[in-house]
This record gives C-alpha cells, sequence and structure tokens, in this order.
C-alpha cells in the first residue's frame, strides 16, 4: 500500500504544499479510495459502487449485524508523490444520461480529493457495469397466491 504525503498544520487546504520544512503527513491510499467513493455516491443518478460481485459480498456484509458497508467500494485508485488516478465502477439509475453522470461524477471526484488531499487528480476512469431498473414492489417480497383452495 503506497501513502502519500500532505501538508501538517492541522487542515489540509486546496493546492497545499505535499512536504513542509516543519514535518508532513502521511495519508494511505484507502483514504483516497474512501473519499472517491464518497463523493461518487454524492452525485443523483448512481445507485451504487463495485461490479456484481463486490456488491454481492456487501449485501452479505450488511446482514451481519454491526458491519457496515466500505466507503471505497467499487474504487481503486493510484497514488503517487504529487498525483492520484482513480478507476470507479458504477450501476447507474435507469434513465440517467449516462455521459451526463460520468461528467458530474468526474467533477465531484476530482474536487474532492483536491480539497482534501491536496493531490492533483490526473485522470478519473469510469466504468459502467450495470444499470439499476427499480421495479414496483421492490424490498417487499409478495407470496405467491396458492394455485389450489
Amino acid at each position: 500500500m503506497s501513502t502519500q504525503t500532505v501538508e501538517k498544520n492541522g487542515v489540509v487546504a486546496a493546492g497545499g504544499k505535499l512536504v513542509t520544512d516543519k514535518g508532513s503527513t502521511t495519508i494511505a491510499d484507502v483514504v483516497v479510495q474512501k473519499v472517491a467513493g464518497l463523493a461518487a455516491r454524492e452525485i443523483r443518478g448512481v445507485h451504487a459502487l463495485g461490479g456484481g460481485a463486490t456488491r454481492a459480498l456487501s449485501a452479505l456484509r450488511d446482514r451481519i449485524p454491526g458491519a457496515t458497508a466500505s466507503a471505497g467500494q467499487g474504487v481503486s485508485v493510484e497514488v503517487g508523490e504529487k498525483q492520484a488516478a482513480v478507476d470507479l465502477e458504477l450501476v447507474v439509475e435507469y434513465g440517467v444520461p449516462i455521459a451526463d453522470l460520468a461528467k458530474s461524477v468526474r467533477g465531484n471526484v476530482i474536487t474532492a480529493i483536491e480539497q482534501i488531499t491536496g493531490l492533483e487528480v490526473v485522470e478519473v476512469n469510469i466504468n459502467v457495469n450495470d444499470v439499476h431498473i427499480p421495479s414496483d414492489n421492490e424490498g417487499e417480497e409478495k407470496p405467491e397466491p396458492a394455485r389450489v383452495q
């Protein structure tokens, strides 16, 4: 796991120096991963992050008392000394224009990472791997009617 050095003065400002004469702070890749995941989820039209297997494991985790879903699910990052690259796997809501959604997600992720960490984001690759189609009875299981009475 690589780490990133960021300004050490209590608050990281956008464009903050990565190394200062007063010291440094190390930020793990997982921090950038979580920031990207949370920023992507803020955009209306993003149903979920991750591929089918990842979402299935998350659904199992949700059934375990006390377990929480990972904010970095469906997000992979590569962090260098001054730059970061992000790959996202999205499930989008049906009816949302995917090109517009991708532009909004990309912009929000870049802004969040650059403001919080001071890293320059060089790319955000988005892979839309599914479309969520809401059903009338989602979340409800209706018993099948008896065939005979």
